[in-house]
């Protein structure tokens, strides 16, 4: 694409190489761009000094393996991208919200994250005709999760729509992030998405090392990797544990609810933290792994993976739990290209993209994990998915612990260059993680984006949902398994 300019992920540019654009032109292109293949990752606004707001568009070519950037600037109205474009919803619908730009002709244009104190106040969809009723869920629920509304409009059991309104704890974690301490920016990565540590602060060093130019040794790289794909392993374990637990199938409930205790306990050898915090730094890590360790962890790695397979391959062998599993929560390739959905619920509808091979960074630039895809689009194929991504993670395990690199694994960051660009890429657990950072004209961060997969993925449960029984909707959502605190920062 001649227009927007090319970069590479993890790279820094100077601000004023991004070309600008009228908005009317900025439009036709972003539409363009993705007729031919591309995606829209991120769409962040800042205030100018004269009081308008420029608005980035970052796309990604997963053919290429290329990001372009191209910008606009606006005041007040603009015709919505969303209505060729649907995957540019939640984007318009952010930046309505926070720098007050009205998408005309945007079909959905309701609140994303009430940041202006009023959780809740807003107008719902209703359906109307004989036998419809409505059933109400949350925000507050039984279990020991944060806050979100579902609001299903049913006929008898079958759900007609179904609406998903987030942001009860819209946190303000992008601004805060620019107005912290550097060295207390990575606490709020560590715990924007708890679950998802490794994949969050991994993209934030990478960050921090592209706009201060100064990448980390690939033995940090090595290892960071080795943690991101525990993480996968711990959550898709769990996962599955659930999705067996809420079909009634104890034996591989029980199971890999252990499991996933024996993986997080893995990332504790490694740092001291199951969940991975105090490990990544600007920099490099701050926990090495000698050989002794490197060896238990192998030992470990081997001992899960007969007991996962056991377990797991419980769920495929069984008539009853595969009854519930196929043809449930389906979400056909089309849909979910339209939507923009990512992770194992956009590979589980046959839509073949994943961040470490289309755009690999640190140590997935030298070592290649097989992407894992499925057709069916439904709760087997999300389930299966993560089944296929388990035991390709764990052979990546056993290459990377079998040949780390020797030398450093950290090396002192250094100050930001000023009026720099930098956008890094991660494939989470749930998928593509995007950070998009700036700095000012002193080296200080002026923007900060973060869009979390969950981001991308809640509509694809809403949509997901339509036509089953309300009896499946803890199903689809646990095949899902989006984050609430990861959507509303």
């Amino acid at each position: 694409m001649k227009d927007f300019l090319s970069i590479a992920p993890a790279r820094q540019i100077p601000i004023e190489a991004v070309p600008m654009f009228p908005v009317e032109e900025f439009r036709e292109r972003v539409i363009a761009a993705t007729r031919n293949g591309m995606r829209l990752i991120a769409l962040p606004g800042r205030r100018t000094e004269a009081g308008s707001v420029r608005v980035l568009a970052v796309l990604a070519s997963d053919k290429a393996g290329a990001l372009f950037l191209g910008e606009t600037e606006m005041d007040g109205e603009y015709a919505a991208l969303t209505r060729d474009r649907p995957f540019a919803q939640a984007f318009e619908r952010e930046l309505a919200e926070e720098w007050g730009l009205r998408p005309l002709g945007h079909p959905w244009l309701k609140p994303l994250r009430f940041p202006c104190g009023r959780p809740g106040v807003t107008d719902f969809l209703v359906v109307q005709g004989e036998g419809i009723h409505e059933i109400s869920v949350g925000p507050v629920h039984a279990g020991i999760i944060e806050p979100g509304h579902f609001r299903f409009q049913c006929a008898g059991e079958n759900v007609v729509h179904l609406e998903i309104a987030l942001g009860y704890q819209h946190r303000g974690v992008e601004q805060s992030i620019c107005k912290a301490p550097a060295q207390r920016r990575v606490c709020y990565f560590e715990t924007l998405a708890g679950d998802t540590t490794i994949g969050h602060t991994t993209a934030y060093a990478q960050a921090m090392e592209a706009l201060s130019d100064a990448p980390a040794p690939p033995r940090a790289e090595a290892l960071r990797a080795i943690a991101l794909e525990l993480e996968r392993l711990a959550n898709h374990t769990g996962d599955l544990g659930a999705l067996a637990n809420d079909v009634g199938f104890l034996p591989t409930a029980s199971y890999c609810g252990r499991l996933r205790g024996d993986f997080l306990n893995m990332t504790a050898l490694i740092c001291g933290s199951r969940f991975g915090r105090g490990l990544v730094r600007p920099g490099g890590v701050c926990f090495d792994l000698e050989p002794s360790r490197s060896d238990e962890l192998r030992r470990r790695l081997d001992e899960v993976e007969k007991d996962a397979r056991s377990a797991v391959e419980l769920l495929w062998s069984t008539p009853t739990v595969m009854a519930r599993f196929e043809g449930v929560g389906v979400v056909s390739t089309d849909v979910a290209r339209t939507l923009g959905l990512v992770g194992p619920a956009a590979r589980a509808a046959g839509l073949d993209q994943d961040a470490r091979r289309d755009f690999p960074s640190g140590w997935y630039r030298f070592h290649h994990i097989p992407t894992a895809t499925w057709s069916t689009g439904d709760v087997f194929g999300r389930a299966f998915v993560r089944w296929l991504e388990i035991q390709r993670s764990l052979a990546f395990l056993r290459e990377t612990l079998s040949a780390l690199p020797a030398g450093e694994s950290n090396r002192p960051p250094k100050a930001l260059l000023p009026q720099r660009l930098t956008v890094t890429m991660t494939e989470s657990w749930r998928g593509e993680t995007v950070h998009v950072a700036m700095t000012d004209e002193h080296g200080a961060l002026a923007l900060y984006k973060v869009v979390d997969p969950s981001f991308r993925n809640w509509m694809g449960l809403a949509v997901a949902m339509r036509g089953q029984q309300i009896s499946d909707f803890p199903l689809c959502n646990k095949s899902f398994n989006l984050s609430y605190c990861g959507h509303d920062l």
